[in-house]
């Protein structure tokens, strides 16, 4: 018997919606409804200096403006410190924390190893540091957990099989920072595992995060979802579309057209409808489709929405 599908939106309240949001969400409802699942709103609050309760209530109005509707929201991530801090421990009792002082001029210097996309591969600096040395550094330090020599391997709904090393390709992870924050790894592992997330879909600049859950996944004792990375849009001249510069949010479409559009453009251009015509968030989840998806970048403009 197939187990009922459980999606999630996970966005995060420090603006409104662009196109790059809308899409994610749009396929990640589009997949579970499809198949009568069970959708989750999940705020992802845990920078509380550039979240607030008003971005949250714009979001929800751009979510119920294009149709896409939920059937629970969880607590946000800010309210949730304390069933983190159990996790944590439990990574405590396993032996795998360990206190880090590194700097981030340190991580980044160039003597570090980097990855072809200029993330940094953590060397262990501080993984065996003495209790002494440790003393010394008289300031707080962020919390790493040790990673295995193996990599992992999934095959994710869009962009095929997928593999990496977290010794290798990685490092030991933060989970918490130096002021006492969980970081997004460990609290996004937490709130989906919790929340019986089964299918988890957003951008392809997330990839490599699903092996690092996987592994935390595994700690904590929840089983793996299935992961979609859908394509990153991207302006014409090549930028990611992102709330700092307004590119398409949703402040301004609505200005010009209806949500159907919207819809109609984004599946079009993504390759899961024919023709670039209106349609609602019902109608394609009526017709969607993984294996239409494209893979690679999309570039729009305001010119795919007659303007």
């Amino acid at each position: 018997m197939e187990i009922r599908p459980v999606g999630r939106f996970a966005p995060t309240p420090s603006g409104r919606m662009h196109l790059g949001n809308v899409f994610a969400a749009l396929i990640a409802w589009a997949s579970v409804r499809s198949r009568g699942g069970e959708m989750v709103l999940r705020m992802e609050d845990l920078d509380t200096q550039r979240t607030s309760l008003e971005y949250a209530s714009q979001l929800r109005g751009d979510l119920a403006w294009l149709g896409l509707d939920y059937d629970r929201e969880t607590p946000p991530q800010s309210q949730r410190s304390e069933v983190y801090d159990r996790y944590f421990e439990r990574l405590k009792e396993l032996g795998l924390l360990y206190p880090c002082y590194c700097t981030r001029s340190q991580l980044h210097s160039v003597n570090a190893p980097h990855l072809s996309d200029g993330t940094y591969v953590y060397p262990g600096t501080c993984r065996d540091l003495s209790e002494e040395m440790r003393a010394a550094m008289n300031r707080p330090p962020a919390w790493r957990v040790r990673v295995p020599d193996r990599q992992w391997e999934f095959c994710d709904l869009v962009q095929g099989e997928y593999r990496l090393n977290l010794a290798t390709d990685c490092g030991d992870m933060v989970v918490r920072r130096a002021d006492g924050v969980y970081v997004y790894q460990l609290a996004v592992t937490v709130d989906d595992g919790e929340a019986g997330v089964t299918e988890v879909v957003r951008g392809m600049d997330l990839l490599s995060s699903a092996p690092r859950q996987m592994y935390l996944q595994e700690l904590f004792g929840f089983p793996h979802p299935a992961y979609g990375h859908v394509p990153m849009l991207l302006a014409p001249d090549g930028r990611r579309l992102s709330k700092r510069d307004r590119d398409l949010d949703l402040g301004q479409l609505q200005k010009w057209v209806s949500a159907q559009e919207v819809i109609g453009t984004l599946a079009y251009s993504a390759g899961l409808i024919d023709q670039n015509t209106a349609i609602s968030a019902k109608e394609l989840a009526s017709v969607f489709d993984w294996k239409k998806l494209k893979g690679d970048a999309i570039f729009l403009d305001a010119a795919a929405f007659g303007r």
